[in-house]
């Protein structure tokens, strides 16, 4: 009997002398500053906790204060909505390419934060640790539509050929 206290009292306190880990992640975004349209290289590392996948999400200028996914800024993250990159077992490290080109919503120019954590919780539910955030600047299109004026000899043709299209149109109703 005193052999098994004995051996939960030597175990509990092996267990409690042991080092704790800490948990740490990093996030590296490149490059920092985009252009609608361009891709966005994310990466880092997990470090203290073993983990198959990150979750990514977005805040700034006009988005949900909360955070977005990465492939739709119209969704909230949290609840099960996120984006996410596997980590990779051997080492902890993780990557994902963010393509800007292919979401939905609108990316106006500005700051934005993104954020990396080890479990799926939204902005407003997040701890003191198991997160990390990098900065992306988004500039304005790089070639921004330019409105082509139009001549006046054109607007005169295309007047033109509108009222000749009228008149034809009219007269086969009334022969008719």
């Amino acid at each position: 009997m005193w052999g098994r206290v004995f051996c939960v009292f030597f175990f509990i306190l092996v267990l409690g002398s042991l080092p704790a880990m800490a948990q740490t992640i990093t996030i590296n975004a490149t490059p920092a500053g985009v252009h609608p349209g361009d891709t966005i290289n994310l990466n880092g590392s997990v470090s203290g906790i073993h983990t198959i996948a990150v979750y990514l999400f977005l805040t700034g200028p006009g988005l949900d204060p909360r955070g977005v996914t990465l492939e739709n800024l119209n969704i909230p993250a949290g609840h099960g909505l996120f984006t996410t990159a596997p980590v990779n077992v051997n080492d902890g490290s993780w990557q994902y390419t963010w393509d800007t080109s292919v979401i939905l919503g609108n990316l106006p120019p500005g700051d934005y934060t993104l954020y990396v954590e080890t479990a799926p919780f939204d902005r407003e539910r997040l701890g003191s640790e198991g997160y990390a955030t990098a900065t992306v600047t988004i500039l304005p299109p790089e070639n921004a539509p330019t409105p082509v004026p139009l001549s006046p000899g054109m607007a005169i043709l295309a007047l033109g050929i509108t009222v000749t299209a009228s008149s034809c149109i009219i007269r086969r109703v009334k022969n008719k």
